[in-house]
């Protein structure tokens, strides 16, 4: 039987090839790998393989589409990256973002698989067909994991900024459509709560107030000892009628201002009305009264829970210029179990980090408060965006475990404004030392005039060049009797990296000295 012959042309035109769709110029690929590959193209470059079979419009749309949203995205990543971040705070928004995740993998997968059944051979064996499905799952399931993953990193940012910004009931915030108003300056209070096992309640031992520039975003951070006596209330609160000479718990040890949090709701649970956290409010009454500030906000860090955020991390990494202890009963003279050697970039765990921040046998708790705002430090340059995103479902887990706060999510905008203001601008401390104050018998109004001194004192950028280098001051000896308060300085304002700074002199000079004394020997 003779093969059939090809059809000719009646008007002397061109045979058209077998790989053309004699429809609207169509092509399909001449093998199955080219038309696998071509299908590969367009998942990654969406619309090229419309193009390759001939689609030119549905090809360019597609394909107009996909660098709109890449241009998007380079948008978010610089100039709206206000815009981003807004997003990141707003429960509301996340869900559309999840939404949005879903219907866009959903779209690339179709364009996927209807580029690929436009482009494989009309003609293939049933082993050549099955073969090209999986390869083309393969692909779709390789470019919507990513998506599915995003989604879920989503939804649990939107749980941690549910769970953490509850909008819960506060004495001292009202939540309002324009929550920074015509303020000058919106002043947090930063606390550490040391509960946890072994401990009866939690006892704020680290108590910082951060003022910060609505206009500019510069922030001095105020930092109070715990062993701060007689804390102030207003007048026009309730708390200045039941303690009208300063806070009082019946011991000066239950007096402190690292008791006040706990001791005070406990003889007075609704003195101040229906809230959440009696304690926080406390401490933002008393705190703001003796610092001449209205305290805005609160942020608590429960250090029970401070090791499992480290160990999320992978690990910190920090300066010691002496010998830390791990451990101790300085009320009881009972020796550390170990010591934390003097070094540089001293890479710390969880457990190791916490004692860090922790230790204050034969030291002061000026010493320890310098080191937890290096604790905190490292903890931020620890947070590199592949660490962040690997570890970022445990992040998110420990921190709303360990954080609370009463800063409402209708705030999370403006803090947002703020922060990039902030990261742009300088920041400075105060620490209200034994060289400052005397925390026994402190002078509240001296304490006052410190602190607007400090907020009316120029900037870096507004000062004269300082070609002075800073020193890091050594801790105190265990053997040295504390320092006698002084006068206030007449600018206490230092920078706060300078007690995270390594010093070697200092570090040898303790290594000199050798491990003091621990538990066994």
């Amino acid at each position: 039987m003779s093969a059939r012959p090809a059809a000719q042309p009646t008007d002397g035109a061109t045979p058209l090839p077998r790989s053309i769709s004699p429809r609207r110029g169509r092509r399909r690929a001449s093998s199955l790998g080219a038309a696998l590959g071509l299908t590969v193209l367009g998942a990654v470059v969406p619309g090229s393989a419309f193009l390759a079979a001939g689609r030119r419009v549905l090809g360019g749309v597609t394909l107009a589409a996909f660098l709109l949203l890449l241009a998007g995205g380079a948008w978010l990543a610089t100039g709206g990256r206000r815009t981003a971040v807004r997003t990141l705070v707003d429960t509301g928004s996340l869900m559309w973002v999840v939404v949005g995740l879903g219907v866009l993998a959903l779209l690339w997968a179709v364009v996927v698989v209807a580029g690929y059944r436009m482009l494989r051979p009309a003609r293939m064996s049933g082993g050549r067909a099955l073969v090209g499905g999986l390869v083309v799952a393969a692909v779709v399931v390789a470019g919507v994991a990513p998506a599915a993953y995003a989604g879920r990193l989503v939804l649990v940012q939107r749980d941690l900024i549910a769970g953490v910004f509850d909008d819960g009931e506060s004495a001292t915030v009202v939540d309002t459509p324009d929550p920074f108003g015509d303020q000058e300056r919106v002043n947090v209070l930063l606390l550490g709560g040391d509960g946890g096992e072994g401990r009866d309640g939690v006892r704020t031992d680290t108590v910082i107030v951060a003022s910060i520039s609505t206009e500019t975003g510069e922030t001095t951070l105020f930092s109070l000892p715990r062993n701060l006596e007689e804390l102030p209330f207003p007048e026009d609160s309730p708390l200045s009628e039941v303690y009208p000479d300063g806070f009082w718990a019946g011991t000066e040890s239950e007096s402190l201002l690292n008791a006040v949090y706990r001791n005070g709701p406990a003889e007075y649970p609704d003195i101040l009305g229906p809230t959440d956290d009696p304690g926080a409010d406390f401490l933002k009454l008393g705190v703001g009264e003796a610092l001449g500030l209205t305290i805005d906000y609160f942020v608590l860090v429960n250090l029970d829970g401070f090791s499992q955020l480290v160990d999320a991390l992978g690990g910190i990494t920090v300066n010691v210029n002496y010998w830390v202890p791990v451990g101790g009963d300085p009320g009881t003279g009972a020796l550390p179990d170990a010591y934390i050697r003097p070094g540089r970039d001293v890479e710390m765990d969880g457990p190791t980090a916490l004692a860090f921040a922790r230790g204050r046998f034969g030291l002061t708790d000026y010493d320890r408060m310098a080191r937890q705002r290096c604790t905190i430090n490292a903890i931020i340059d620890a947070g590199d965006p592949v660490t962040l995103l690997a570890q970022y479902q445990e992040l998110a887990a420990t921190t709303q475990d360990i954080v609370s706060t009463d800063i409402p999510q209708g705030a999370l905008d403006d803090f947002v404004d703020l922060a990039f203001l902030v990261k742009d601008a300088g920041v400075r401390s105060v620490v209200f030392d034994a060289n400052l104050i005397d925390p026994a018998y402190p002078d509240y109004d001296e304490i006052r005039q410190i602190v607007e001194d400090a907020l009316a004192a120029p900037t870096p950028a507004e000062q004269e060049p300082d070609t002075t280098a800073p020193s890091t001051p050594a801790p105190s000896s265990p053997s040295e009797e504390p320092a006698e308060p002084t006068q206030a300085e007449e600018n206490p304002l230092t920078d706060v990296g300078d007690a995270c700074a390594y010093d070697p002199e200092q570090a040898q000079e303790a290594l000199d000295q050798g491990q003091p004394p621990t538990r066994n020997g």
